[in-house]
């Protein structure tokens, strides 16, 4: 199948014409199944009316995928489209993958095969078919490029009429503007740019994402200011590279975080999060982006993959750094933002590591005791150099990831925070659907109970108990638009301690919720969404069933709800009860007034 990328030139995004079967190089006939399971040919009449069908999107990958997932939803759903969560009944399924891991690949061949077998009809987006088009799962499959997102309306129509489609090549970047459907409304998930600058001999994803291509910092800036208006509350800065930002167009990634939180609202209603960053690309601007981290509109929060403590192993994957150059990154930032907080990746048994490599990395998380650190074993992708590379034993390479998670779960990052008083901005429900899910200015998770309506809210909490990923709070104010600005002023943080300029001052400067009884906290991270799918050693807390009232972990370090339920009397509590005995007084002076 040709690529039909010039057939539709000068087409507005999600503008649909039909690709007849002598403009394709070939057309598929495709047998769909109605509820009923009952075989019917491709001229039914439900499938000539566009946009009457149901489309189970499923997504692999990091969170540039999720949100390349929720642009295609968008587009669909705008054009009548239902999007389920529930393959069975769909008349479509459209897969959008990611080649990062074996096991996320893995999934995606089984996902498809159970496509094939179903007779649905299929589309496969992301990175596995931008990357490897020439894969034999994705023969006689309609294939959207990375970059073709704009166009999946199109390619789902003809899909459905039976014809296979492969819109693969492309010069220009998708629009920021197109419709949009989020997994969660109060998060945007905003790509600044698609590529990057390096060449990781064990990286696949360049493959499919291309070399750095940046938005520019008005687009961005628009978007922004768009989804506030919207009512999103936290907006996360995604890319392959976020550091790399603005090479390619003459700015850098300083230049666009400051236009980016001078469009934010000045209350703090609005957080923002920078995403993952390799160390070449912020060595040079590490005391602007501190700055930035220290804004209290920023999460004091970066991921900063390290992959190996060896240098050797450093030099042999072609990461472009060494591990001092590492160090620097991670110590500069902790001087200069209280309360910093940075994730970690580590690929454990690359090709070529020794003992003394291994024993290396060990000691560089043990020294820093990252609250989070992502273990992924070595997986060789297919055409990158690594793959050509002589491997480590598979039964040495599980040992030694077994060994550096043990160390890593040995670590308390929690402890200390029973006590503090922190604002935290709500945005999720935990899975058990009892508490709610908030985050700390260090993007330290926080569990609360109290009702949906606080979700989009910021608040003020009393952290209670805290487990191994994730801690409690119980509310003790809820912040609106009046008081954002004035809470807790008296804590600022010292100038002394942060980079924050005394001659632009910014209510909280360095956003004092960070700030405990004995000066500003470390506490940790336990998530950061661009992390890949596939096994892991670290955990998505939110995931997670969590306690009410205390924490404990059993031997695979997962929380257990302990067998207590008791709190002290919070705000709701208190007004509940206040509620009640006002009624019952007003019931008794009504009951005396009649009688008099």
């Amino acid at each position: 199948m040709e690529d039909i990328e010039d057939l539709l030139v000068g087409a507005p995004p999600g503008f649909r014409l039909p690709v007849t079967t002598t403009t394709t190089a070939s057309a598929v006939g495709i047998n769909y199944y109605n509820k009923n399971n009952k075989t019917t040919n491709n001229t039914s009449s439900a499938y000539q009316i566009p946009g009457t069908q149901t489309i189970f999107l499923k997504t692999f990958g990091c969170s540039h995928n999720q949100s390349d997932s929720e642009y295609m939803a968008g587009q669909l759903s705008s054009f009548g489209y239902a999007i389920t969560d529930n393959a069975e009944d769909a008349d479509l399924w459209l897969i959008n993958t990611c080649t990062v891991k074996s096991p996320s690949q893995s999934a995606m061949d089984t996902l498809i095969s159970k496509c094939k077998t179903a007779k649905k009809p299929l589309v496969v987006a992301g990175c596995v078919p931008q990357g490897s088009r020439d894969l034999k799962q994705l023969d006689g499959v309609s294939i959207v490029g990375v970059q073709q997102i704009d166009r999946v309306v199109e390619v789902v129509e003809e899909t459905l009429k039976g014809h296979e489609v492969r819109l693969l090549t492309r010069k220009t970047l998708p629009a920021l503007d197109l419709p949009k459907v989020r997994k969660n409304k109060f998060v945007e998930i905003l790509p600044i740019n698609v590529g990057c600058l390096g060449a990781c001999t064990y990286c696949k994803t360049k493959h499919a994402r291309g070399h750095l291509g940046s938005y520019t910092v008005d687009s961005l800036v628009g978007r922004v200011k768009s989804v506030v208006e919207d009512g999103v509350k936290e907006i996360w800065l995604s890319s392959e590279d976020t550091g790399a930002y603005g090479r390619d167009i003459g700015v850098n990634l300083p230049v666009l975080l400051d236009a980016i939180v001078e469009a934010l609202p000045s209350n703090g209603s609005t957080m923002l999060r920078i995403g993952m960053t390799n160390p070449p690309y912020i060595l040079e601007h590490l005391k602007e982006i501190a700055h930035i981290l220290c804004h209290p509109c920023v999460y004091s929060f970066l991921h900063v993959p390290v992959q190996s403590g060896s240098d050797a192993i450093l030099t042999a994957m072609n990461r472009e750094y060494t591990v001092g150059e590492f160090r620097k990154v991670v110590d500069t930032l902790t001087e200069l933002v209280p309360g910093m907080q940075i994730a970690t990746d580590i690929i454990c048994g690359f090709p070529g590591e020794t003992d003394e490599d291994f024993a290396e990395t060990v000691n560089l998380i043990k020294e820093y005791k990252f609250s989070q650190v992502h273990i992924s074993q070595f997986y060789p992708r297919p055409g990158t150099p690594a793959a050509r590379m002589k491997k480590v034993g598979s039964n040495v390479v599980k040992k030694r990831s077994r060994e550096l998670t043990s160390v890593f779960e040995s670590f308390t990052p929690y402890n200390g925070m029973e006590g503090n008083i922190e604002r935290i901005w709500i945005t999720d429900i935990a899975t058990d659907q009892v508490h709610l899910v908030g985050h700390t200015k260090g993007y330290v998770q926080v569990l609360v109970v109290g009702p949906n309506t606080l979700l989009g809210s910021s608040a003020m909490v009393k952290i209670t108990s805290v487990g191994r990923w994730s801690v409690f709070g119980d509310v003790i104010e809820i912040l609106t638009e009046s008081n954002d600005n004035v809470i807790n002023k008296e804590k600022s943080c010292n100038q002394d301690t942060c980079v924050c300029s005394p001659a632009k001052p910014e209510p909280f400067a360095c956003e004092s919720d960070v700030c405990g009884p004995n000066g500003c906290n470390t506490a940790a991270i336990d998530s950061f969404p661009e992390a890949q799918s596939g096994p892991s050693n670290s955990s998505l807390l939110h995931r997670r069933k969590p306690s009410a009232t205390m924490v404990e972990t059993d031997g695979n370090s997962n929380p257990k709800l302990a067998a207590s339920n008791v709190h002290d009397w919070g705000i709701f509590d208190t007004a509940l009860v206040g509620g009640i005995f006002i009624s019952f007084l007003t019931i008794v002076a009504l009951f005396l007034y009649v009688g008099f």
